[in-house]
């Protein structure tokens, strides 16, 4: 990659779950292949049961929204797709930490697998609920897009092509290749929705969805509301206290916005002491 004036040609750091998931799709791949040699039905109903089949999906199977990504149907489509993920989601992992990392890459399989299910019942011609789709393109790709977002002016060594080229142009050819190759059968048919999927869902999450994750944001909303309910509650027990000491002939103090109380002899400025904290 090239940073300002600088070439670098070192590897990529092996982030936490970025090599977590390599070592998980490399030992399932070798379980795939032994099964393969020993018992090839057994290889065949491993694909169907946690491979992505729309059809068992809608009747309870949803573990495969997400299993499916774990299986390759060969040794090229299992390295080509660990390489890239090393490449590109190594960054990602780095800037966003590793729990917005593996949100956004399973956001990505999971999108990626709801677009082949919404595409298989679709009247696409060629198309069925019943075929099976495997790989990890779609968090791959959902890699790659954030990739050509977040650095899109970052130029990369296209090894090996001796030439270098923008991370936006880069990605800007992927998609093109990717939408012609959809609709083209024989260039891999349904499941390269699944790319789309992934190029979809990662596109929507950078754009639209809050910058720190979805998780962050969802925990941020519910501390929000947790804590006016309870401000709520004490402004509440404040005015019924107010109304009790002027009853019994007192002079109270007073409260603040947040039901701090403020005694009679800290009202200087409208700022008080309390032994309340908010």
């Amino acid at each position: 990659m090239y940073r300002g004036r600088t070439l670098s040609l070192s590897f990529p750091p092996f982030t936490p779950w970025v090599k977590r998931i390599i070592i998980a799709c490399a030992a399932i791949y070798f379980l795939q292949v032994i099964l393969g040699a020993v018992a090839p039905a057994t290889n065949t109903y491993v694909i169907h049961y946690f491979g992505l089949v729309p059809l068992f999906v809608l009747h309870g199977m949803i573990w495969q929204l997400v299993t499916y990504s774990f299986l390759h149907a060969g040794l090229m489509h299992l390295l080509v797709n660990m390489l890239t993920l090393w490449m590109f989601g190594s960054q990602q992992e780095q800037d966003w930490g590793s729990k917005q990392f593996l949100e956004y890459y399973l956001f990505c399989v999971i999108g990626s697998a709801l677009t082949t299910i919404a595409v298989a019942y679709s009247p696409l011609p060629g198309v069925t609920p019943a075929t099976a789709t495997i790989g990890a393109s779609g968090g791959i790709y959902g890699c790659l897009i954030a990739f050509g977002m977040l650095y899109g002016d970052r130029e990369i060594f296209m090894f090996p092509l001796p030439f270098m080229m923008k991370a936006k142009y880069m990605v800007a050819i992927i998609i093109f290749v990717v939408v012609i190759a959809t609709f083209q059968p024989s260039q891999g048919g349904i499941a390269n929705f699944a790319h789309l999927g992934g190029l979809l869902f990662g596109f929507l999450y950078i754009k639209f969805l809050p910058r720190r994750g979805i998780v962050y944001g969802l925990s941020e909303r519910y501390f929000r509301i947790r804590n006016d309910y309870y401000r709520s509650k004490r402004r509440r027990a404040a005015r019924k206290f107010e109304v009790y000491m002027r009853d019994h002939g007192n002079v109270p103090g007073r409260f603040d916005e947040y039901g701090n109380y403020i005694p009679p002899s800290d009202k200087q400025d409208g700022k008080g002491k309390s032994g309340w904290v908010n």
